[in-house]
């Protein structure tokens, strides 16, 4: 059924390999980059599907410049086949978020810090150990969450107090009692809890990695991944500035209102008309 259309869209990073019909969202190239992040199965496996759907894709759907520039250099995708379509953030993860039901369920009972990723070895989270030190010298604990994931090498030691995976209602209030947001990830093909966080008001810290820079902007304090000590400083400064707070949360404001799913949906369509008008 799916070869009788004109296009099949694909929305995750995968798609019947041998389709000629098909529109891919695919996020980045970091299995095929970085395979030594995954397990060898599924690098192998990603290794040859993913070239395999650049070649022969009618388009590539990405979120970022750096995504799109990963897929031409590692996947050997055509530029003129990969578009960029921004991601959104949704309308729940707000400033007025409530952190209490969050807080009550996670047993939140001092400030904290916020670091939202899977607990795998490319989200980096060990380079806040420093930052968790110095923060708990403050009455401040860095807390974790997001679960793990079978098919990627395991974060070794992550600092601070894990939530594991967090309810999806209790996202925004999480994001929106937190002192900060640090997001140390040394590769992303967009960043959205970087956005997430921005719209729920909180100053964020993030590495100068992947795609972080184009998505936070001058919204966020930006840190080089292996930095421990500057991630360490950025957040103790974050949290004692207060001038630096406002402005951040400010900026974050306004970068967050910058990406809506609307803006994101109204893009993709047009890339898919313009499909279905070419001979």
């Amino acid at each position: 059924m799916a070869r009788s259309h004109e296009l099949l869209l694909s929305p995750a990073n995968t798609a019947p390999a041998l389709a000629a019909n098909n529109v891919v969202g695919m996020f980045d190239a970091a299995s095929v980059r970085h395979p030594e992040w995954y397990g060898s199965a599924y690098a192998r496996w990603q290794g040859l599907l993913l070239p395999r759907l650049a070649a022969r894709a009618r388009l590539l759907v990405t979120a970022s410049r750096f995504g799109r520039e990963e897929l031409v250099e590692v996947l050997g995708a055509d530029p003129s086949r990969v578009a960029v379509v921004a991601l959104g953030v949704d309308s729940r993860f707000v400033p007025a978020a409530d952190p209490a039901p969050a807080r009550r369920t996670y047993g939140l009972e001092r400030p904290y810090v916020l670091a939202l990723g899977s607990m795998i070895a490319r989200k980096n989270l060990g380079v806040l150990h420093e930052a968790a030190r110095h923060l708990e010298k403050q009455g401040i604990e860095v807390v974790v969450a997001g679960s793990g994931r079978g098919y990627m090498r395991p974060e070794d030691s992550p600092p601070g107090r894990p939530l594991g995976y967090v309810a999806d209602g209790h996202l925004p209030g999480l994001y929106a009692g937190a002192r900060a947001a640090v997001v140390p990830s040394r590769y992303e093909g967009f960043g959205l809890p970087c956005l997430e966080a921005m719209a729920c008001g909180t100053p964020l810290v993030a590495a100068k990695a992947g795609a972080l820079p184009e998505t936070c902007g001058d919204a966020a304090l930006l840190v080089d991944p292996d930095d421990a000590a500057g991630f360490a400083d950025a957040l103790v400064t974050v949290i004692g500035d207060v001038s630096l707070r406002e402005r951040l949360r400010s900026r974050g404001l306004e970068r967050a209102a910058l990406f809506t799913w609307r803006r994101a949906a109204g893009l993709l369509d047009a890339e898919l008309r313009k499909l279905l008008r070419a001979p």
